[in-house]
């Protein structure tokens, strides 16, 4: 057995400080592969590659729109991928999703970065959802475990198992309730579930108890239809880590044990923890420090890696995006468009909706920084119809931004606006200011809280603008960072804005 010293001897939790939801670990040889829940985002399955467990980047995204395409042509924010399963088996790359609205998916690839398959329909259904398929390598059987969505199905705390087709197509019978969380003294909202074999038995890992004040539970029984006994393996006790709720287990070629769940942190969404992780002298996992989850933990033994976190900053090059960035629904054609220079260069899409940012299909989003965090960008607006605009957004169930929109008469002015979350419309967060040139600096500093200071410079340096904004998720997403370009309905193409040195310089 190898033994790595990295120099840098201790991790701190969160291990990716942003809303990587639900997420699901996997290692192939010596890589560690991750994704995690994207609802309604598109391009959606997030893919991110570590060798150390600890330094995260993402390289890529297995959907690269959502099915059926008419649902997702305007944003539904909680719905589409909740609660992938990574998996590999047969020399390829497996994720299962549940969609809460229309059953079980699949997709599958012979490499982590594609070409992956179209989305197969592998059970049709309302809530079902968090399904785990698992391949027994001895018996060649094939199995799937689910929970599900109450507000769907008006079925919760409840595992149903499935006998599955080996490759992966569909459901060999109609399921059988394999663990009943009613029947569980003080269990409540089972769901998540995350199917293995070890040491003989099959192994569910599942959270219950809600996502912000839940615990960790293992499950385990001789034969995957039962019956299974549990425990609780993982819970806040006196910590600060409320929680922990629904990841997923991984061992190194080293023979290291861990478990990567996330934490549900408001407007920051769901970020991601590592515990460590052993087998007890009695067969059952104990996470964490002795099922109590860990703040500051030593490095797993692995070659040391640089430091490493998903990309947020971006120059544009060319007018293309980074991939962090994902549209709110299924993008069409024209939105963004390709050039030889730098800077992302947005269609100003022609909307009635343009007083709500949440009902916008082309709002251009990326994740909200978990820790204390100055995001700034350079704004054109190069399109000259009455009332287009464009501007730097916080997007939830509450939205503020700030940017530049073109009046009746062709000037060009600095505008901040908000809505609340019952409000229906925006309005202003400060008084117009005029923005001569058509040009602004658009900043926006986030404090702790996910309180954000909105200001600008147009020319004569920074002015803070509009009280303090406090960004809101929505009920299952954290809050966004967007960017956007809209036009009254009219005919004609109605211009363009173009963005520029996108920076995210965190504290």
């Amino acid at each position: 057995m190898t033994t790595y010293t990295n120099p840098v001897t201790t991790y701190t939790n969160p291990i990716l400080n942003a809303d990587w939801s639900d997420p699901d670990v996997l290692r192939v040889g010596d890589d560690f592969y991750l994704t995690a829940s994207s609802f309604g985002r598109v391009p959606g399955l997030p893919l991110l590659h570590s060798r150390d467990l600890v330094n995260w980047t993402l390289i890529g995204h297995a959907l690269e729109r959502l099915e059926p395409a008419a649902e997702f042509r305007t944003p539904r924010h909680d719905c589409g991928v909740w609660a992938p399963s990574l998996r590999h088996h047969a020399d390829r790359f497996w994720i299962f999703w549940g969609d809460p609205d229309q059953g079980i998916y699949q997709v599958n690839a012979p490499g982590i970065r594609g070409p992956w398959t179209r989305p197969h329909l592998v059970k049709a259904g309302k809530g079902l959802i968090d399904p785990c398929p698992l391949w027994d390598e001895e018996t060649g059987e094939a199995y799937l475990v689910h929970a599900w969505a109450k507000s769907r199905s008006g079925v919760k705390n409840r595992l149903t198992g499935h006998r599955m087709h080996p490759d992966g197509t569909e459901l060999l019978d109609e399921g059988k309730v394999i663990v009943d969380g009613d029947r569980i003294p003080g269990w409540f909202t089972l769901e998540g579930p995350k199917l293995y074999q070890h040491d003989g038995w099959f192994w569910i890992l599942a959270p219950a108890g809600g996502v912000e004040t839940g615990w960790q539970g293992a499950f385990r029984s001789r034969g995957f239809f039962g019956p299974y006994e549990e425990r609780i393996v993982l819970e806040q006790r006196d910590t600060d880590i409320n929680g922990p709720h629904q990841g997923g287990w991984v061992r190194t070629p080293a023979g290291e044990d861990w478990f990567v769940h996330f934490q549900q942190r408001g407007a920051y969404g769901r970020v991601v923890h590592l515990q460590p992780m052993r087998w007890a002298a009695d067969g059952w996992p104990v996470l964490g420090a002795d099922g109590a989850p860990v703040a500051v933990h030593r490095n797993p033994a692995l070659p040391p890696q640089s430091p490493a976190a998903p990309a947020t900053d971006d120059n544009f090059p060319g007018g293309r995006y980074g991939r962090q960035w994902q549209w709110t629904a299924n993008p069409r054609e024209g939105w963004s468009t390709q050039h030889s220079a730098d800077g992302l260069r947005l269609t100003c899409v022609r909307s009635d909706d343009m007083h709500d940012l949440r009902r916008l299909a082309n709002v251009l989003t990326q994740r909200l920084p978990g820790t204390p965090a100055t995001v700034e960008v350079e704004l054109r607006l190069d399109s000259e119809e009455s009332g287009a605009r464009a501007g730097l957004a916080v997007l939830g169930d509450a939205f503020g931004w700030i940017g530049l929109q073109r009046d009746g008469e062709g000037a060009v002015f600095l505008v901040h606006r908000f809505a609340e979350p019952v409000a229906e419309r925006e309005r202003d967060a400060a008084h117009p200011r005029l923005a001569p040139e058509g040009r602004a600096r658009l900043r926006v500093e986030i404090t702790p809280g996910a309180r954000c200071h909105f200001s600008y410079d147009v020319g004569d340096g920074w002015t803070p603008s509009g009280p303090v904004f406090a960004a809101t998720p929505w009920r299952w997403v954290g809050a966004l960072l967007g960017l956007f370009a809209l036009a009254p309905t009219g005919q004609g193409h109605a211009g363009a804005a173009t963005f520029s040195r996108f920076r995210v310089t965190t504290s």
